[in-house]
């Protein structure tokens, strides 16, 4: 169920409030180009800067507009334990289909810590967990033995591992259930962690190209390794763009490119220097999504 190319969706504003209506059309978009499952309210969401109000209202909006068509996992990750119990409650009783948690930041605790974060919140909420593992984020990694120990609580299904380190990525599968979902935080590393035995990805360059991404990891799976070697490096140019700058601003520019968004992102993150705007533009037009 939890498994493919699962995009991590931005939220579209329009003068400062969230555009439902562009929003809903975005899910069209990437349920109609072979999306496997949508994370509302992740890193690529801006989930930093709603307002509570907002992050429940984006997590409801998502479920509705996506109809049990694909999975739902909804990002309910805070650095306060108290706040991520009320925000994966939330995204339960809402409808979602599991909750992605990123490890507690600025805090920095310690790996027992971390383990009892995500125990408190697995036994108040019986919902699947992915816990998200991105220390160029958070300021800590979450050990492999951390994970494994995770592991044995029956509703943490799984990680979304952004270390882009193979060796920690391949200890996690080693030492972990043999169920448990290893998913890709990374565009560059999906190829790769599907050889090692992951599922998929939380992907960005989902946004712009979802048919691609789940064209990859589809060839990958039917065996046709050469296929997904191609698409692979069709969109390493895209993946490259989407992190000139900070992320999702990128993301948000291809898409006001594309016609589908508002160029809006919520400070401290601003819009693209001219300089890097007009670089993304090339790729974006020589990928094929603009004229």
């Amino acid at each position: 169920m939890f498994n493919g190319a699962i995009v991590a969706i931005v939220t579209p504003f329009k003068n400062g409030e969230v555009d439902e209506e562009r929003y809903r059309e975005l899910i069209e978009f990437q349920i109609e180009n072979g999306t496997d499952g949508i994370v509302p309210c992740g890193t690529t969401g801006e989930s930093a800067t709603l307002s509570h109000e907002e992050h429940d209202r984006v997590v409801e909006i998502c479920i509705d507009a996506v109809k049990k068509r694909v999975p739902v996992i909804a990002g309910t990750g805070s650095n306060s334990t108290r706040e991520a119990i009320r925000l994966t409650k939330h995204a339960y009783e809402a409808g979602a289909d599991a909750a992605l948690m990123v490890t507690p930041y600025y805090n920095r605790p310690t790996p027992e810590g971390q383990y009892q974060h995500y125990k408190a919140v697995a036994e108040e909420v019986p919902i699947p967990i992915f816990p998200y593992n991105v220390p160029s984020r958070t300021g800590t990694n979450m050990l492999p033995e951390t994970l494994a120990r995770l592991s044995e609580i029956s509703n943490i299904v799984g990680v979304k591992e952004a270390t882009g380190d193979l060796k920690q990525i391949s200890k996690v599968i080693d030492l972990c259930r043999d169920d448990f979902i290893v998913l890709s935080g990374d565009d560059f590393t999906v190829l790769p962690i599907l050889e090692v035995g992951g599922k998929g990805v939380i992907s960005v360059i989902s946004n712009v190209a979802p048919a691609d991404m789940a064209g990859m990891i589809d060839a990958y799976n039917a065996g046709d390794k050469t296929k997904a070697r191609e698409l692979h490096y069709k969109m390493r140019p895209l993946m490259d763009a989407l992190f000139f700058e900070t992320n999702p601003i990128p993301s948000k520019a291809a898409l006001y490119l594309m016609g589908k968004i508002e160029y809006e992102v919520r400070l401290p993150l601003c819009k693209m220097s001219d300089v890097n705007f007009e670089r993304l533009k090339k790729v974006v037009r020589d990928y094929g999504l603009i004229t």
